[in-house]
């Protein structure tokens, strides 16, 4: 699933000249061997809408995913290594925002901010890594009781090279699943605030293209037929990546020989 997507976004536009501000027929023409995918109410062709969309939402997932994994590495590490007064209150701050949905203070974020691609990145990354944190945590409370931690720090290590050196590669399998999922998250979250209006109309994604095609839904379905199947298929593989990620990561299934 995810290689077509990438094939879709990526490789196609090497063949072919993708132009998806180009208006190359007649309004609201249906799919058709000339126009794969039809053409929208301005008639563009919606095939190049799609592809241009692909690489814009594949990028706001990845950069977003990205901000929050890194954000959430660092809270968790310092809230699972030194414990204490640190421990709890980055813990409640951390509740504090797996509380409210993120969906919601992403929209509002949006809304104050202004409504840039960049924007958008920003708020989703800001927002979606308690869960990361959490994970961080908890591995990092059950290595730093770990023999070779100890044994690093008999032999003089600090706290920054025991944290990154030897606790956070062994800690590192479930934030690596975490993250696929995160991608596909981030990239729902966007389509949901582009739909409501306040993507980035300089900037084609999945969600933008849902947004424009809503006032026709009735007479050119295709619209937004195909960008909402390019989210789904990539949500689901992204879903499917992360169950197999965890299955040959995780150290209980290949004991069980899962």
């Amino acid at each position: 699933m995810l290689l077509g997507v990438f094939i879709f976004g990526w490789v196609i536009p090497l063949f072919i000249s993708v132009n998806a501000m180009k208006m190359v027929g007649d309004p609201f023409l249906p799919p058709s061997a000339s126009h794969l995918f039809g053409t929208d109410d301005l008639g563009r062709e919606v095939f190049h809408q799609v592809i241009v969309g692909a690489r814009t939402s594949a990028m706001v997932g990845l950069v977003a995913a990205g901000l929050s994994t890194v954000i959430g590495l660092i809270v968790g590490s310092l809230s699972g290594y030194y414990g204490g007064w640190l421990d709890g209150s980055l813990m409640r701050i951390t509740e504090f925002f797996m509380v409210i949905p993120r969906f919601f203070l992403a929209v509002i974020m949006v809304a104050l901010l202004g409504a840039s691609i960049w924007n958008i990145v920003f708020a989703i990354g800001i927002l979606s890594w308690p869960r990361t944190a959490r994970l961080v945590r908890g591995e990092y409370l059950k290595i730093k009781k770990s023999e070779f931690v100890d044994a690093a720090r008999s032999l003089g290590a600090n706290d920054s090279r025991i944290m990154f050196s030897e606790i956070l590669p062994n800690a590192l399998p479930p934030v690596i699943v975490n993250t696929a999922l995160e991608v596909g998250s981030a990239i729902t979250i966007e389509a949901g605030i582009s739909f409501l209006g306040l993507g980035d109309p300089e900037q084609i994604s999945w969600g933008f293209l849902l947004y424009q095609a809503q006032m026709f839904i009735r007479r050119a379905s295709w619209m937004s037929i195909f960008s909402g199947f390019g989210i789904f298929i990539t949500v689901m593989g992204l879903n499917l990546v992360a169950d197999g990620l965890n299955e040959a990561l995780n150290p209980k299934f290949r004991r069980v020989g899962i």
